[in-house]
């Protein structure tokens, strides 16, 4: 059996899916919740094609694993005017609840949701072609957020809970929502980057308009109950359809307060220019990355083999913290591209449940055509792929890439190519990839390999001032969660961790008052009488 050949044996026929992954039954998605309510849903349809192709005896076959709604901009306004009205210019149940109240309705949805994993585990796999291991961990991790997000919220509030007193001003300085949030997931973290926006936006006190990714829609059908059950009529409302048709009138309309996008810096450009009303309009946004790492003439190479495997190839390098770029001191080049093709012929390949496998399909239909296009105008300009069959496909498999020598006049310089392509650079002088960075329109992290001190030394403090994150002979990550997790240039807008994204999406407001008699008694009066829930002094445990 020759390479080509094994690569098509990764897909098997229907019988062999072990019976713990196999999906029963296509799942069939004809309702949306809008106004809390189930809507049932009769119109256009969206057809789910899994990346698991399924082979025959005509051949492979793509394995259609069910349909949800393509709503159309009537629906999409509903929605919104839902959202609107339980937002209520701030008078709405759910943005007056107290903290302690909107706690509890979220503690509940995270029990509901957990009932869920096994059939959002699966649907991950499927969708997305994500490996059962990583499915597992991308739903255990969005239950961790939850449950830190919480915490931190405690934590803010408990500060929150007393009142200050300056220059004879007495105040209470709490944090209160901005109303609606339009919050759009990728879809390579689906549930776990949506969940990071969604939760935080929710917790606070605003109302939702949530659209899932075009790839991993279906795995959010089994949570739609739990947000209808959990959260007040219209806090929680999904949106389904072309994205490029529904959501321009969505913020034409200038009642989006918030525009949260995991996505294209191109997209969210375009979408914040059609708000009327520009100014009002905060953006929470996690956009492009080309992250490099800068491997010099000092470094560990085995150990920067190791983090550039981990970190360019994890689930087939579709993360925005990949390592997407890779700079080699020219003295270590040799080397270090032959450890590293020895490193990638190590890994496993083959299904999402296969265990232990590395690299599985791609969820974009058009993206192994768009590799290849990469990986030719790179060869076209004097690179080589240097590791044994390196952009090798077969149906939605695209098997790893190491192209080198990567220069300027290449696609692979500056386009994220958000795949397993893995284009190497050399150097001589690390001036070069300061400038590089300077010149990027991307500034999200960088890797720094190197043992030596001053080196490591010189290289910070001017990459501080270009990406949000420099790691030192690691891996571009994103976690833990409690960091913040932000961009420069292109790259994001707003700051996402647990305690920032929790800021991100609130405001300080506060009560104060010349501190006289009657105004103590008159606090103390609202106080004692727990009339407000903002104007308190609950501690929450």
């Amino acid at each position: 059996m020759n390479f080509q050949e094994e690569l098509h044996s990764i897909f098997v026929e229907e019988q062999a899916i072990p019976d713990a992954f196999r999906l029963e039954k296509e799942l069939h998605q004809r309702e949306y919740l809008s106004n809390g309510s189930m809507h049932a849903w009769a119109g256009e349809v969206h057809t789910v094609i899994s990346p698991v192709y399924i082979r025959t005896a005509e051949g492979l076959k793509p394995k259609v694993i069910g349909t949800y709604p393509l709503c159309s901009e009537k629906e999409a306004m509903e929605a919104l005017d839902a959202a609107v009205q339980a937002y209520n210019n701030g008078r709405g149940e759910w943005p007056t609840m107290s903290v302690a109240d909107r706690i509890a309705h979220v503690e509940k949805f995270t029990h509901r949701i957990i009932e869920k994993k096994n059939e959002v585990v699966k649907l991950l796999m499927w969708e997305i072609g994500k490996s059962y291991a990583d499915s597992v961990k991308e739903f255990d991790r969005t239950v961790e957020y939850i449950y830190a997000t919480i915490d931190a919220l405690k934590d803010l509030d408990r500060q929150s809970s007393r009142f200050t007193i300056e220059q004879g001003i007495v105040a209470q300085v709490r944090r209160s929502p901005l109303g609606v949030v339009l919050c759009m997931g990728p879809f390579n973290y689906p549930l776990n980057e949506t969940f990071t926006t969604l939760i935080p936006a929710l917790i606070m006190g605003n109302t939702l308009l949530f659209k899932p990714p075009k790839h991993g829609t279906l795995l959010h059908y089994p949570l739609l109950e739990a947000f209808r059950d959990c959260f007040p009529k219209g806090v929680v409302n999904t949106i389904y359809g072309r994205g490029n048709k529904i959501i321009p009138e969505l913020m034409k309309s200038g009642k989006i307060n918030v525009l949260t996008l995991i996505g294209s810096s191109k997209v969210a450009n375009e979408l914040k220019k059609l708000h009327p009303k520009i100014n009002r309009l905060r953006a929470i946004l996690g956009l492009d990355a080309k992250n490099a790492a800068i491997i010099t003439a000092q470094a560990d190479l085995k150990l920067a083999v190791q983090e550039t495997v981990l970190g360019a190839l994890s689930f087939n390098g579709q993360r925005c913290t990949a390592l997407k770029i890779i700079f080699i001191h020219r003295s270590l080049a040799d080397e270090f591209l032959e450890q590293l093709s020895q490193a990638v012929a190590k890994l496993k390949i083959g299904m999402p449940w296969v265990e232990g496998v590395a690299l599985t399909p791609l969820p974009e239909p058009q993206k192994p055509a768009y590799l290849k296009e990469c990986i030719e105008d790179a060869l076209s300009h004097g690179a080589k792929v240097v590791n044994e069959h390196g952009g090798l496909t077969a149906a939605s498999f695209v098997y790893p890439a190491i192209v080198y020598p990567v220069n300027n006049r290449m696609k692979l310089y500056t386009e994220e190519q958000f795949g397993p392509v893995i284009p190497v650079v050399p150097f001589d002088d690390l001036e070069e990839t300061i400038e590089y960075l300077i010149e990027s329109t991307h500034g999200q992290q960088v890797s720094i390999f190197s043992n030596d001190e001053e080196e490591v030394a010189a290289l910070i403090d001017p990459l501080v001032n270009q990406v949000s994150r420099v790691n030192i002979n690691c891996q571009c990550q994103r976690g833990p969660d409690v960091f913040p997790f932000t961009g420069r240039k292109d790259s994001a807008e707003g700051t996402l961790s647990v305690v920032d994204a929790l800021r991100s999406f609130s405001i300080r407001s506060l009560v104060a008052s010349k501190l006289n008699e009657s105004n103590k008694k008159l606090i103390n009066e609202i106080i004692d009488s727990n009339s407000s829930n903002f104007l308190s002094t609950k501690y929450l445990f």
